[in-house]
């Protein structure tokens, strides 16, 4: 799974992929995640299944290289 968490704090995105959100997001909003611990809270905004990690990794570069937002703007996302 592919997935795009934003601060409410700060409002910036961060991009992932992991087999356990519900875990990932108690990690990400504990502190334990150093790459996310300025941020907390964190909320899910976006969610995608890929049925192998390999296609999530892939997903999840793609969106690192465009940009959370800019990914979710291509999608329609903020209409």
């Amino acid at each position: 799974m592919v997935y795009i968490i934003q601060s409410e704090t700060s409002f910036k995105y961060y991009t992932g992929q992991t087999h356990d959100l519900a875990d990932r997001l108690y990690r990400h909003n504990s502190g334990f995640s150093l790459s996310t611990k300025s941020g907390m809270p964190w909320i899910l905004i976006y969610q995608v299944e890929h049925s192998t990690r390999s296609e999530a990794m892939i997903l999840e570069n793609k969106i690192k290289k465009r940009g959370a937002k800019r990914y979710l703007e291509d999608l329609g996302f903020f209409k």
